[in-house]
């Protein structure tokens, strides 16, 4: 049974998470991990599998997001579908084998992996700039081996391809709304095949809660998965109204604030 302050904090978190996505373009996995270490402990998950399970989880409430943001930016004509049908079995193949990597590695290990990570995409936010364009795309085999790491990367951190993919496909001269459209298509492969790939790993794990299928908790799930579908839309009015480079640096603050903590434990 889950507490109601367990299933408020699911539903804030999913809510927050929508918004964040929705204003900046930044995966909401990069909040979700952190705040599911910390909320999951409540559920009775023991440190053994608490990384694992707040990642599985991550990665699977990508899936209907990335299904309501895809639909959109296709509404548009913005998805760059050849791009993506070639980036996409190396996306599958890498995220696949970045939850089996996931499986090896210590929670704390994980933990730490993360918020180094968060840290990374922190000082991007706050003091880089998008990469300058630089080449052309490259052929089928190229996008492969790029879907690979991006799709090995993503999976190993909960997190939907856009923080990876967006930066390439920018380096590449694609135009930066269809960057962000085709790294949106990117995150469903990534997210099914990952979520995968971590129920697989976690399955029959000892000190799991009720509710979970492997690495994956249903309850957090439909919780955040819910809030954020609803919550996206109105981060993407924002993003045409508040000033985008303060809040990105405010936000840099606060994922830099979650990785310090990933790391300190």
């Amino acid at each position: 049974m889950i507490a109601p302050d367990t299933l408020a904090v699911f539903l804030a978190l999913g809510a927050f998470a929508g918004v964040i996505a929705g204003l900046l373009g930044v995966g909401g996995g990069l909040i979700i991990v952190p705040v599911l270490v910390w909320a999951l402990p409540a559920q009775g998950v023991g440190p053994d599998s608490l990384t694992h399970l707040a990642i599985g989880t991550s990665l699977a409430t990508i899936v209907p997001t990335s299904i309501s943001s895809v639909r959109a930016h296709h509404r548009h004509g913005a998805v760059r579908w050849p791009v993506f049908a070639q980036l996409a079995p190396g996306i599958v193949i890498g995220a696949l084998a970045g939850a089996a990597l996931a499986d090896t590695l210590a929670s704390d290990t994980l933990k730490r992996v993360f918020g180094v990570f968060e840290l990374l995409v922190a000082a991007q936010l706050a003091f880089g700039r998008p990469p300058a364009p630089h080449r052309r795309l490259p052929g089928a085999p190229g996008l492969g081996a790029a879907g690979a790491v991006i799709g090995a990367v993503s999976a190993l951190l909960g997190i939907g391809g856009g923080t990876l993919t967006v930066p390439f496909l920018a380096w590449c001269n694609v135009p930066l709304r269809q960057a962000v459209a085709t790294a949106a298509a990117v995150g469903l492969p990534i997210a099914v095949a990952g979520a995968a790939g971590f129920i697989a790993a976690g399955w029959g794990k000892p000190g799991l809660p009720p509710g979970a299928t492997g690495y994956v908790y249903w309850p957090a799930l439909a919780g955040i998965a819910a809030a954020s579908v609803l919550a996206a839309p109105l981060g993407a009015k924002l993003a045409h109204t508040l000033p985008t480079t303060i809040l990105r640096r405010v936000f840099a603050i606060f994922l830099a604030t979650l990785g310090v903590r990933m790391l300190s434990g």
